[in-house]
C-alpha cells in the first residue's frame, strides 16, 4: 500500500502518515488478533480515558491526521497493559489467547481459562471484566459456574 506520493504507509510494524516533519512514526501493538481479543475487555477498562478522548476527537474532525497524538495515547496505554499483563499473568494470559486462537475466537469454548486469567489481573493489576450492556441484576457469562450457551 502506498500513497500518492509512493512513500510507504506499513514499514515493518511502524506506521507513518504523510503529515508535518516533527511528527514521528510510532510503534504499533505488534499483537495477533488473538491476544488482542483475551486482552480486550482489560483494554477497554484500562484505557477508556484515552479511548474516549480518540472517539470524542474522531467525532469532532474527520480528517484522521486531528487525531493522531490521541490515537498515539491509546496506542501507548496498549502497549503498556500488554506489557504488565505478560509480566504479571503471563501463563493464563498465554492459555487464553491460545485457547481462543484455537477455537475460532469464542470466548464460550474458553471459560475455565478465562477464569483463571480475570482472577490473576483482577488479583495483581486490580482490573476486572466487565460486560457492557449486561442487565442489571444478573450474573454476567464469565461468571456463570455451568453458563449454558445456544
Amino acid at each position: 500500500m502506498s500513497n500518492p506520493d509512493n512513500t510507504p504507509i506499513f514499514t515493518r510494524g511502524t506506521y507513518s502518515v504523510p503529515v508535518a516533519s516533527d511528527d514521528q512514526p510510532f510503534t504499533e501493538v505488534g499483537s495477533t488478533s488473538a491476544p488482542l481479543h483475551s486482552a480486550s475487555f482489560f483494554i477497554g477498562a484500562f484505557c477508556k480515558p484515552y479511548n474516549d478522548d480518540f472517539m470524542l476527537c474522531k467525532q469532532e474532525n474527520a480528517d484522521p491526521r486531528h487525531c493522531l497524538a490521541e490515537g498515539r495515547k491509546v496506542t501507548r496505554c496498549a502497549l503498556d497493559l500488554l506489557a504488565k499483563l505478560k509480566a504479571n499473568c503471563g501463563q493464563e494470559y498465554k492459555a487464553h489467547w491460545s485457547c481462543l486462537d484455537n477455537s475460532n475466537h469464542e470466548f464460550k469454548k474458553c471459560r475455565p481459562e478465562e477464569r483463571k486469567l480475570n482472577d490473576c489481573v483482577f488479583d495483581k493489576l486490580g482490573l476486572s471484566k466487565h460486560i457492557p450492556d449486561t442487565p442489571k441484576g444478573e450474573e454476567p457469562i464469565h461468571l456463570k459456574k455451568n453458563p449454558i450457551h445456544y
